[in-house]
C-alpha cells in the first residue's frame, strides 16, 4: 500500500511515485471539482521536473469530472491567484511542492476569489477524498482542455501599481534574481526589467533542475551571496519554486533572510500607508514592533497562509504575511508574492536613499530558536496546560497550539503540534539569543515531562 501525502487545509504534498502517484492526485482533484461552483478551472505549475506528468493526471481528472480545464503552463503560485480571479474561474490547481526537494510534488487549491483555500473549504475537500465520495462524469458531459498564453501582464500591472515605477527605474539599479529554475523567472524578469533594473539572472529555465536545494536558507545561498557581490549587485532577490517567498541578500554579499523581507516591506508599507497588519503567531516580532512605531494595529493569526488572509481581510490590513518570506499586499492578489516584496523592496531602496544593508540593520534585532520534541498526539493537551502552568508570568494564548508571550521582555514561545508526525515543534525569540534557546530548552524539559 502506498504511503498517505500530507494534507493541508489547502492542498497536499508527497514524495513522487510513493505518497503522491497519480491515484492519489486524480482523485483529490476530483474531490476539488465535486465542492466548486459551477465554471471553467485553471491550472498551472511550478517547472519542477515531474510537472508536465501530474499537469496532464490533474486536467485529465478535471475533465473526467465534468469541467473545462485551462492549462496556463509554467507560472508562480502568486500569478495562479491573479489569473483565478481576473480571469473568472471556479477555482484553480497550482502543481507545486512549495520549498520541498526535487522528489517532492504536490497541489495547491485556488477559491475562484484568488486565494488559496481557507480552512473550512479545504476540509470539505478533504472529508470527500478520505471518503471516496467521487463524482465522475459522462461521456456527454466530460470536459474540454485549452490552454492560455498570457499568463503575466495582468499580475505585472497590479505590483507596479502598488509603486512609483518611475522613480525606481531612474535608479538603474543592478540586481540578481536567482529563482533556482523554478517558476519566478517567468515573471521575475519581466518585472525586474520594467523597473529600468539590470538583471543577473540564474537560475533561469523553469525545469526543476535545482542549482542548491530550494529552500532559500542562508546555507543554500553561499554561493548566490558571492555571485551578489561579484556583479554588484544593490540587492539579490531569491526565490523558492514557486515564488511564494522570497529571502534577500544585500549588496555586501550578506544574506539578509526572509524574516527581514516581510519586516522591511511592513516598515515601507506604513510610511506610505498606515493601516492594520497581521502575521502569523510564528512570525518575528520585528513586524510587531514596526506597527506600533507608526501607531498601526497589529493582529496574529494562526499559523498557515490561509489563517492570516482570513484575519488580514477581517481587519482590513494594508499589509501582512509570514516570515517565512511570504508578503501579502491586498492590492495585488491574496496570495504571498515574492513579486510585490521586489518592488516594495526597491521602492524603499530608492525613497530612502540608503542601501539595503541600511534598511536591515535599521531593523528591531531578535534572534528565533527551534526546536522539537516526540511527543504523542494524546499527551499533547496535558503537556500544554502543563507548560502554561510553569510559565505564570507569560501571557497565554491557545490560537494556534500554545503561546506564550512576555511583552516588557520582548520575548515570546509557540509551542505546536505536528499534524503528521509524533511531534511537538518549539519556537522562541528574544533579544539574546541564549534567551530563545534556554526557553526552548525549558519548554523541551516541561513537554516532555
Amino acid at each position: 500500500m502506498n504511503e498517505q501525502p500530507i494534507i493541508s487545509v489547502s492542498g497536499l504534498r508527497g514524495i513522487v511515485g510513493k505518497s503522491l502517484t497519480p491515484e492519489i492526485v486524480a482523485r483529490y482533484v476530483a474531490a476539488f471539482a465535486a465542492e466548486l461552483p459551477p465554471g471553467d478551472l485553471l491550472v498551472a505549475y511550478d517547472g519542477r521536473a515531474t510537472g508536465p506528468v501530474y499537469v496532464s493526471v490533474v486536467t485529465s481528472a478535471l475533465a473526467a469530472a465534468g469541467r473545462n480545464v485551462c492549462s496556463a503552463g509554467v507560472a508562480a503560485t502568486p500569478t495562479v491567484g491573479v489569473l483565478t480571479k481576473t480571469g473568472g474561474y471556479a477555482g484553480a490547481v497550482q502543481i507545486s511542492a512549495s520549498h520541498n526537494p526535487a522528489e517532492y510534488n504536490g497541489l495547491k487549491l485556488f477559491g475562484g476569489d484568488g486565494r488559496v483555500l481557507p480552512a473550512e473549504a479545504g476540509e470539505r475537500v478533504k472529508r470527500r477524498y478520505l471518503a471516496g465520495d467521487i463524482l465522475w462524469a459522462n461521456h456527454a458531459q466530460v470536459g474540454q482542455l485549452k490552454s492560455t498564453a498570457d499568463t503575466t501582464s495582468r499580475h505585472l500591472e497590479l505590483v507596479l501599481a502598488t509603486v512609483d515605477a518611475e522613480a525606481i527605474r531612474k535608479q538603474e539599479f543592478c540586481v540578481l534574481l536567482d529563482s533556482n529554475h523554478g517558476s519566478g523567472s517567468v515573471l521575475g524578469t519581466e518585472l525586474l526589467t520594467a523597473l529600468g533594473c539590470e538583471v543577473t539572472l540564474i537560475g533561469a529555465e523553469p525545469n526543476g533542475k535545482f542549482a542548491h536545494p530550494p529552500e532559500p536558507t542562508a546555507e543554500n545561498l553561499v554561493g548566490v551571496c558571492e555571485q551578489v557581490t561579484a556583479t554588484k549587485s544593490v540587492v539579490g532577490f531569491c526565490q523558492d519554486p514557486d515564488a511564494d517567498r522570497l529571502a534577500l541578500i544585500d549588496e555586501n554579499g550578506r544574506y539578509i533572510g526572509e524574516e527581514k523581507t516581510l519586516a522591511i516591506c511592513v516598515d515601507h508599507v506604513l510610511r506610505k500607508t498606515p493601516g492594520p497588519v497581521v502575521t502569523n503567531c510564528s512570525t518575528s516580532r520585528m513586524t510587531q514592533d514596526i506597527a506600533a512605531n507608526y501607531g498601526c494595529d497589529f493582529q496574529h493569526s494562526a499559523v498557515g497562509e490561509a489563517n492570516v488572509v482570513d484575519a488580514m481581510m477581517a481587519t482590513g490590513a494594508v499589509i501582512g504575511g509570514e516570515g517565512n518570506g511570504g508578503v501579502i499586499h491586498p492590492g495585488v492578489v491574496w496570495v504571498r508574492d515574492s513579486f510585490v516584496g521586489m518592488a516594495l523592496v526597491l521602492e524603499a531602496i530608492t525613497t530612502r536613499g540608503l542601501p539595503l544593508s541600511r534598511l536591515a540593520d535599521e531593523l528591531p534585532s531578535y534572534a528565533i530558536h527551534k526546536a522539537k520534541v516526540t511527543l504523542a498526539s494524546d499527551k499533547v493537551p496535558a503537556a500544554l496546560n502543563a507548560l502554561e502552568a510553569a510559565m505564570p508570568d507569560a501571557i497565554a494564548s491557545r490560537l494556534d497550539g500554545l503561546r506564550l508571550d512576555w511583552p516588557n521582555e520582548k520575548k515570546w514561545l509557540l509551542v505546536r503540534a505536528s499534524n503528521t508526525e509524533p511531534i511537538v515543534r518549539i519556537f522562541a525569540e528574544a533579544s539574546d539569543a541564549r534567551v530563545a534557546e534556554e526557553l526552548c530548552d525549558l519548554a523541551a524539559r516541561v513537554l516532555v515531562g
